[in-house]
C-alpha cells in the first residue's frame, strides 16, 4: 500500500475503535490534518450515532458540519471520550510531534481533556529519535524574535512560517536539526519561555493507543 492507502487504513481502523465506544454521552475529539480528514470521511458511515464532537481547528469543524455532525465549544462539554489525530512524528513511547498543519494548540487542549488520545498514523511517522520533521512552536507575534533568539539558546534552528497566521492570530517558528532525546524536558523547556503559546511536543500527554499502518497491516501499539 501507498501512503495515502495507509492513511485510509489506519483511518478505518479508527473509525472502528470509535464505533464500537458510542454511548448517549460520547464526546468525539477530531484532529487536524490529512490523516485526520480520512479519518472524518470514515465517520459520514454512523454520523447519525455521533452524539457530538470538538473540533481542534476551523477547517475540522467544516468538515464535520458538511458531513452533519454536531460540533461544539470544548467549554460546553465536561470531557472528550476520544480525541484521534495524526501525528508527524512518533516514537516507541507515543511521545508526538504535532502541528505541521498548524493547529498544536487546539489539539494540545483537547489531549489534555481527552480520556483516551488516539493517534493515527502510517509507517513513515515511526521513528527512533524525535527531531527529524521541524518542531512547531506556537508564538504571540510580537514576542517572535525573542522566542526564535532562546531557541537558538536551546540549540535549535529557528524558522519563521511565513504568510501562516494560526486560528488563535499566533505565528509559527518552525525548529530545525534538534534531535530530542528527551522530549518531555524540552517540552517543558520551550513553554516557559516568554511569549510561547506552546509547542508541537506531545509529550508530556503523550497518546494512549497507536494505530499504525504499515505495509504488513494495522499495528496497534499502547504506551
Amino acid at each position: 500500500m501507498d501512503q495515502n492507502e495507509l492513511k485510509k487504513a489506519v483511518a478505518a481502523a479508527a473509525a472502528q475503535h470509535v464505533k464500537e465506544r458510542l454511548h448517549e454521552k460520547f464526546v468525539l475529539g477530531v484532529g487536524t490534518g490529512s490523516t485526520a480528514n480520512a479519518f472524518i470521511e470514515c465517520l459520514a458511515a454512523f454520523k447519525h450515532d455521533i452524539h457530538c464532537t470538538v473540533a481542534s481547528s476551523e477547517g475540522t469543524k467544516a468538515r464535520l458540519q458538511a458531513l452533519g455532525i454536531p460540533v461544539m465549544d470544548l467549554n460546553s462539554v465536561d470531557e472528550v471520550s476520544v480525541y484521534v489525530d495524526g501525528a508527524d512524528e512518533t516514537n516507541a513511547q507515543l511521545q508526538l510531534i504535532k502541528g505541521g498543519g498548524g493547529a498544536l494548540t487546539r489539539e494540545k487542549i483537547i489531549a489534555a481533556v481527552a480520556r483516551e488520545f488516539v493517534c493515527i498514523a502510517d509507517q513513515s511517522k515511526y521513528v527512533s529519535v524525535l527531531g527529524t520533521f521541524p518542531l512547531p512552536v506556537e508564538v504571540i507575534p510580537m514576542a517572535r524574535s525573542h522566542v526564535a533568539r532562546a531557541i537558538v539558546m536551546l540549540g535549535g534552528d529557528p524558522v519563521y512560517r511565513e504568510g501562516f497566521v494560526t486560528d488563535n492570530g499566533n505565528h509559527i517558528l518552525d525548529i530545525h536539526h534538534m534531535h530530542i532525546v528527551n522530549p518531555v524536558a524540552l517540552e517543558t523547556q520551550l513553554n516557559q519561555i516568554t511569549g510561547v503559546v506552546t509547542n508541537g511536543l506531545f509529550a508530556v500527554r503523550p497518546a494512549d493507543l497507536l494505530i499504525l499502518g504499515t505495509s504488513e497491516g494495522i499495528r496497534s501499539i499502547k504506551a
